[in-house]
Order: C-alpha cells, then sequence, then structure tokens
C-alpha cells in the first residue's frame, strides 16, 4: 500500500525525435500528487498535458529525471513489467473511450480481469456490479454504438474501476460529453475520490479543473502553478 505521495516526479524531461529537429515536450517537471488527492492538470494545446499523463500512465518513457509510483521507481521498463504494474495499479478513462466496439458492455468491463486471469464467471459478475453501481444495470449487453455518450464514458469508469487501481488517470474524459454528463461524471469522480482513490484529469476546460481539489497549470511544456511547493 502507497503511503504520501503516489506519484513524483523530479526534473522530467521527454522529447520527441532527435538532434535539431527534437520537440522538447516536457521541461525539467517537477510534480507530486498525495495519495488519495483529486489533481487536475491544465494548459493550452501543445502544452503538454497528455505526454505527461503517458509518463505517469507508464505509457511512454522520459529521457531523464525520475520518476517514482510509490516506491517504485518508473524508468526503462520492459513492456510486460510495464503493463502489470499499469493493471494492477493504474486504472484509465479517455476521451475516445477506447472501448471495443464488438464487445458488450459486460465484456469491455471485464477486461481487464481477463488479463488477470480471473475466470469468466468471476469477471462476469464483478462487471455486471461494476455498470450496476454506474446505473448501467440494464445496459450491460448492449454494444457501444447501442450507448450514448454518457453511458459509454461510465461504462469506461467502470472498467478503470473493476481492478480496485489505487490511481485513475482521465485524459480529457468530458471532451467528448455535453455539460449535464460532464458534470455527472465528475460528481461519479468525486464520490470514487472520497473513497480514497487518486484521481488526475487532463482538462482544458476550467469548469470541470474547478471541481478538482488542486490544479496544476502547464505552460509549454514547464509547471507555471500548482507544483510541488503547493502540495
Amino acid at each position: 500500500m502507497f503511503s504520501g505521495s503516489i506519484i513524483r516526479l523530479a526534473k522530467v524531461n521527454k522529447s520527441y525525435g532527435k538532434g535539431e529537429s527534437a520537440l522538447h515536450v516536457l521541461h525539467d517537471v517537477d510534480l507530486h500528487v498525495e495519495e488519495g488527492e483529486f489533481v487536475s492538470i491544465t494548459g493550452s494545446s501543445g502544452s503538454g498535458k497528455s505526454t505527461l499523463l503517458n509518463v505517469i500512465g507508464m505509457l511512454d518513457d522520459y529521457d531523464s529525471g525520475e520518476y517514482w509510483l510509490g516506491d517504485r521507481l518508473v524508468r526503462n521498463l520492459p513492456e510486460r513489467v510495464a503493463a502489470r504494474y499499469r493493471n494492477e495499479f493504474i486504472g484509465f478513462v479517455f476521451q475516445s473511450f477506447n472501448l471495443l466496439h464488438f464487445k458488450t458492455a459486460v465484456e469491455n468491463v471485464a477486461l481487464p480481469l481477463y488479463y488477470q486471469g480471473v475466470p469468466r464467471r468471476a469477471r462476469t459478475a464483478r462487471a455486471r456490479e461494476h455498470l450496476a453501481r454506474m446505473g448501467l444495470e440494464r445496459r450491460g449487453n448492449h454494444l457501444p454504438t447501442q450507448l450514448s455518450g454518457g453511458e459509454r464514458q461510465r461504462v469506461a469508469v467502470a472498467r478503470a474501476l473493476i481492478t480496485e487501481p489505487r490511481l485513475i488517470l482521465a485524459d480529457e474524459p468530458t471532451g467528448a460529453l455535453d455539460t449535464r454528463n460532464s458534470y455527472q461524471l465528475m460528481e461519479l469522480f468525486e464520490t470514487v475520490n472520497a473513497e480514497g482513490v487518486t484521481i488526475v484529469v487532463v482538462t482544458h476546460e476550467a469548469d470541470i479543473a474547478e471541481r478538482t481539489h488542486r490544479r496544476v497549470r502547464l505552460q509549454d511544456g514547464k509547471v507555471v502553478e500548482g507544483d510541488v511547493a503547493s502540495v
């Protein structure tokens, strides 16, 4: 179990490409997130928000500095190891939902448990429980194309929660939703956070960021507000 900081980045840099054409996306990023926090990462398009979230989620490596997830130094991990850590500790929610269109809501939610080796009957039962928590107990056998945008995002949240992660990473989770569904999603996140799950949300929407406990703002790949000194 983590204690204290669940996320610690110190002087993290990330570039794409090499030589004079390299694009330096993250510049000496320092960031601490305490266990149980609800944090938003904001900034204009191209400020490095999604890249930072990808580094935190071990979807992308970084060039220099240090990134600690709890007591683990995350650096140059083999994909197999990174995948195990992601599946064990982190739940992801994306703007585009990332649901498999040929699988039902129940099957999409149960998918992370398949990779954990949970038997089919058990993972299906747990998936239905999580859908019921999202108010979707009657939509479990529907395909994503048969669901509204708000319902698809709630399916995605159920999928993120089914492994009981300690950390939820959400990349523009309200970007494809209207105002009503966006606020409902944030209320859901608030409930999950109150249960002890740490949540980090990337958003460009000020009203969404205002609903988190702390805002971190990036500008040109640098933390300009809400850095470690304010934690």
